[in-house]
Parts: C-alpha cells; sequence; structure tokens
C-alpha cells in the first residue's frame, strides 16, 4: 500500500500549507457546528460522542441524522481522496483545489441566504464534510482517533489494499 501525499514541513512552503489547511478545517467545524446542525464536518470522533449523547437523551434532537449524514459525507470524501491520490495520481495542488471549490461553493450557497430549509443545512452539510474528507486523506495528519481511523479504513478499501488487522480495527 502506498502512503497518503504527505507535506513534510520541512520546506516553509508546506508549513504555510499545513496552517492554512489546519485553519480552513477549524473554521469548516466551527461553521457547521454553530450554523448548520450542531455537528462536526471534519472531526469524526466529535461526531460520535454527539451521537452517544443522543441516544442517552442528552443534546440537541435530531442529531443522529446529521451524524450519520457527516459520516458518510466524509467517508466520501476520503474514498475521493484515496481515489485521486493513489489510482489517478492526480497532484496535490489539484486535490487542494478541489477541496477549495467546494468550500466555496458552500460559502457562496450560505452568503447567498440560499440554504432555507432543514434539508438545505443537510446538503451544506455534505459539501463540506466530502471537503473535510478529502483534506483528511490528502493532508495524512488526522489528529482525532476515531477519525484517523475512519480516514485509514475508508483509504485502504477504496484501494483494496486491506491490512490483516483491518477487521478487528474496523470492529
Amino acid at each position: 500500500m502506498s502512503t497518503p501525499t504527505l507535506l513534510t514541513g520541512r520546506d516553509p512552503r508546506d508549513e504555510w500549507a499545513l496552517l492554512l489547511l489546519s485553519a480552513a478545517s477549524g473554521a469548516a467545524d466551527a461553521f457547521v457546528f454553530i450554523c448548520v446542525g450542531q455537528v462536526f464536518a471534519g472531526v469524526m470522533t466529535g461526531n460520535l460522542v454527539l451521537l452517544g449523547a443522543s441516544a442517552a437523551g442528552v443534546g440537541e434532537h435530531g442529531v443522529a441524522l446529521r451524524v450519520i449524514n457527516a459520516l458518510v459525507s466524509y467517508s466520501f470524501g476520503v474514498m475521493c481522496g484515496a481515489w485521486m491520490s493513489e489510482r489517478l495520481r492526480w497532484p496535490l495542488p489539484v486535490m487542494l483545489l478541489i477541496e477549495v471549490a467546494l468550500l466555496a461553493a458552500a460559502a457562496v450557497l450560505w452568503a447567498l441566504d440560499l440554504i432555507t430549509s432543514d434539508g438545505d443545512r443537510l446538503g451544506l452539510l455534505v459539501l463540506i464534510a466530502v471537503a473535510m474528507g478529502i483534506q483528511g486523506r490528502i493532508r495524512a495528519t488526522p489528529t482525532n482517533y476515531f477519525t484517523g481511523t475512519l480516514t485509514s479504513l475508508v483509504s485502504r478499501m477504496t484501494l483494496r489494499s486491506r491490512n490483516q488487522g483491518d477487521g478487528w480495527v474496523a470492529g
């Protein structure tokens, strides 16, 4: 199995790129949590906590649907990132432009006040979570336990390069 595209941090441009990616990820998660539906677009570990709280009867009503939407959308973004980087061999700047395009589309929809219903909010969550999944795959530095595990498993499944312990890890 080949590894995801890495930004090494050795080149000052890599350091700036990592800083910008981290800022974009944090801003996207803050925006989604505050404005879209009290879930995260890129922090799947946090979403599992919210799902557990919902199952226990604590937290906001209807969060389970948004959490599942975020998990599936993020996973799809990871699949796309894995496919683009490993199968299509697209360069990192092209993949980052796709992420930027998805985030820009979400920003434009929000800025033009086109998000008027709960269904629209779920669609906006899809756009942003797919972008975060792409970033999680190509950046290759996830910092949250479940998010990193999900990113690795979905990448390996997409590329059909399973490890022996993947069934145990998935469980």
